[in-house]
């Protein structure tokens, strides 16, 4: 007797398959090289793992994609850890990523590398872009946790260097998902109130994930936006962050970054009365060297000053004699008058323009005197 056939739907296949890949697989972790990447509108991100002889669809829902730190790119080689499974309506094995890790390396360090790259690309590492330092700053705001060690060095490290300067904190927390935010909205507050010379941001030492926040965009995007000079004062001397290569000045650590902010004070007397002293030894040095110059330039001046005098005054006599000689009143001298018709008072050059029973003045070296005309004798023109 035949037995009776079972006869299956593909929609009843399709779950059996899935339900034995499920129990059989269950979570495991694939390693491969991303290609045919797509990101939704939705924020699900779409994509195939390869290597040389097989590949397999993935998708990364939009929650486990906001984890990630690094960029997913075709050609990247990863590691995933995921869910394999059927998506039943197109009856398609394919793996659901829970987590993502960059083969060869950490997944932070690769983000870091990313992050670098991009903005060194944009520009906002360039030496150009880098604002100078106050020289003494009245006002110094500090973006750190408001406890702990960091707080407490530079504080005791700035009243020791000088005085008379203010300060202003911005409590922020300097680790874990929020502290991105904060770091960013405290360069925003004290660039928009326009209350600080110039900016500490500053944390202390930990690993890549304890300093993550100064690593991140938005931190960066908001210290090149700065208009104040940002100090980065973030680990120790060996750690490096995104912030370091964006801010005005990078300080090895936190108290480093205090004694560069602001000189020291007793430096500065000293070096003010070592100017003094140096400038007070050169006007010694330069009165003796100078003086005799001094004076041979004073008498080449007045020895050109008394040649200078003579010559005019020469040039002066000469031209007076000559006005001299042109003065009528110099003609006079010599015995000849000048006779005026009145009163008129014309000079007369001709008896012809006379008639008898007029008067006139007759000018002398000395005085003059008026006569009544009686009679006119002489060529007439």
């Amino acid at each position: 007797m035949l037995k009776e056939r079972q006869v299956l739907t593909v929609s009843q296949l399709t779950k059996d398959i899935k339900l034995i890949l499920e129990n059989t697989f269950g979570l495991v972790w694939v390693e491969g090289e991303v290609s045919n990447l797509h990101r939704s509108s939705s924020g699900h991100i779409y994509f195939t793992l390869k290597d040389n002889n097989s590949q397999i669809k993935c998708v990364l829902f939009k929650q486990q994609a906001s984890g990630i730190k690094f960029q997913l790119n075709d050609g990247l080689k990863i590691i995933v850890f995921s869910k394999l499974s059927v998506y039943e309506r197109d009856g398609q094995y394919q793996l659901y990523i829970n987590l993502i890790e960059p083969k060869g390396k950490g997944s932070l360090q690769l983000a870091f590398e990313q992050l670098k790259e991009r903005l060194v690309k944009e520009g906002l590492f360039e030496p150009s872009h880098k604002k100078p330092l106050p020289f003494l700053p009245k006002t110094i705001g500090i973006i750190t946790s408001p406890t702990g060690a960091v707080i407490r060095d530079i504080l005791h490290v700035l009243e020791k260097r000088f005085e008379n300067f203010r300060v202003l904190i911005y409590p922020v927390k300097v680790q874990g998902e929020s502290a991105k935010m904060e770091i960013a909205e405290a360069i925003k507050y004290f660039n928009a109130a326009d209350n600080a010379d110039v900016i500490i941001l500053a944390r202390g030492g930990g690993s890549i994930e304890d300093l993550w926040a100064f690593n991140e965009e938005i931190v960066a995007r908001a210290i090149y936006e700065s208009g104040i000079p940002i100090i980065s004062a973030v680990g120790h001397e060996t750690d490096f962050t995104i912030a370091d290569f964006v801010s005005d000045l990078r300080a090895p650590t936190p108290s480093r970054a205090a004694e560069l902010v602001i000189p020291q004070k007793r430096d500065l007397c000293q070096n003010i009365k070592d100017r003094i002293a140096q400038l007070n030894r050169a006007l010694k040095d330069f009165i003796p060297q100078h003086r005799q110059r001094l004076d041979s330039l004073l008498d080449a001046l007045r020895r050109n000053t008394e040649d200078v005098l003579r010559e005019k005054r020469a040039q002066f006599e000469l031209e007076v004699s000559q006005l001299q000689q042109l003065n009528p009143l110099g003609i006079l001298r010599r015995g000849y008058s000048v006779t005026l018709k009145m009163p008129q008072e014309e000079i007369l050059l001709d008896a012809g323009s006379l008639r008898p029973g007029e008067r006139v003045q007759t000018k002398l070296h000395k005085g003059s005197f008026f006569s009544v005309v009686e009679k006119i004798q002489g060529d007439k023109q």
